[in-house]
């Protein structure tokens, strides 16, 4: 089975997945939890979505989000473990990269914190580590006043 018949009945669009697949897919694929709230709030400002269905599942997805004009951030790269090693995390990343390459103005600033081993993957498309030039950092969500 070549690579496109592994992918044939993957499809791919540009859209904003709903909250809760967005929430279930990153938890499956073995990332940090959303709140509903935040997921509401969060996905209808992202500048570019791809998502990628199997039979209508959510089973791939990225963005990119930011300013649109200074900064912009990958974001939310994931692939369902089911769907591992089929070539689709490459797949969303060369439409992200086609996105960034169409919108991205010189000077800007393109960036995204990467969990290994995805590091490689986004190797690939350009992207190098800041350090020791620089070092990623986040900041921790906090629980808000009364929330424990």
């Amino acid at each position: 089975m070549t690579s496109s018949d592994l992918q044939s009945d993957i499809v791919l669009a540009y859209e904003i997945p709903q909250p809760e697949e967005f929430m279930a897919l990153r938890v499956a694929g073995g990332m940090s939890a959303r709140t509903l709230e935040a997921a509401q709030a969060g996905l209808p400002n992202s500048l570019f979505c791809v998502t990628l269905r199997q039979s209508g599942q959510l089973v791939g997805m990225g963005r990119v989000i930011g300013d649109g004009g200074c900064a912009f951030v990958v974001s939310d790269i994931v692939v369902h473990p089911s769907m591992h090693r089929r070539g689709l995390g490459r797949r969303i990343m060369a439409e992200i990269e086609r996105y960034l390459e169409e919108n991205v103005q010189p000077g800007s600033f393109v960036s995204l914190i990467a969990d290994t081993p995805a590091d490689e993957l986004y190797r690939h498309f350009g992207f190098i580590e800041t350090a020791p030039a620089s070092i990623g950092m986040y900041r921790p969500s906090r629980p808000k006043n009364g929330d424990r």
